[in-house]
C-alpha cells in the first residue's frame, strides 16, 4: 500500500519522475536524462488510459536514442493486435529526424503504415539484439539446476 501510494504521488500527481533529482530510488537520485539507453515508446491513439500526447512527451526525457510510435486503437487492442491479423495501422517518422517538442508535430510529419506496429518494434529490436541461440529443451543446467518446481514457493506465500 505506501509503495502504491508513493508511485501514486511521485509519478502521477506530481510528475516528480520527469524532474531530475526530484525521485530517489535506494538512496539513488533519478534523472531519466542521464539514461543512455535506447528506448522504444509505443501510444495507442484512442488509449483512455494512456493519452498518447502524454506518452510522446516522456520522449523529450530520455538521454538516449528514442523511437515513438503510434497506434490505431485504444489501450488494449491497439497493443495486441499481432501483424498477422493484418488489423489496425500505426504511425511513424523516419529513424533518423529528431523527434520535435509537441505531439502535434510528430503526428503532422509522421506517415501512417497499414498494419500492426509489431513489424516496426521486431525492426526496431534487430539493431540491438545479439545473435539468435535456440531455446534449451528442458530448463537447468549443470551450471544453473532447477532449484525448485515452477511455480515456485514465492507464489504460495501469503500476503501480510
Amino acid at each position: 500500500g505506501p509503495m502504491y501510494c508513493w508511485y501514486l504521488r511521485n509519478t502521477y500527481l506530481e510528475n516528480n519522475l520527469v524532474k531530475p533529482g526530484h525521485v530517489s530510488v535506494g538512496g539513488q537520485p533519478i534523472d531519466l536524462g542521464r539514461v543512455q539507453v535506447p528506448a522504444y515508446v509505443y501510444a495507442s491513439r484512442e488509449d483512455h488510459i494512456v493519452p498518447w500526447q502524454g506518452a510522446y512527451r516522456s520522449t523529450q526525457h530520455w538521454g538516449g536514442a528514442v523511437r515513438f510510435v503510434l497506434g490505431a486503437s485504444g489501450h488494449i487492442a491497439g497493443v495486441i493486435n499481432p501483424p498477422s491479423a493484418g488489423k489496425r495501422c500505426h504511425w511513424t517518422r523516419p529513424r533518423s529526424s529528431p523527434l520535435p517538442e509537441a505531439a502535434s508535430t510528430w503526428l503532422e510529419q509522421a506517415q501512417e503504415h497499414a498494419g500492426s506496429w509489431w513489424s516496426d518494434w521486431t525492426a526496431w529490436l534487430q539493431k540491438y539484439a545479439g545473435k539468435t541461440v535456440t531455446a534449451p529443451r528442458r530448463p537447468g543446467s549443470l551450471r544453473y539446476p532447477i532449484i525448485e518446481p515452477a511455480p515456485g514457493r514465492y507464489v504460495l506465500q501469503k500476503a501480510r
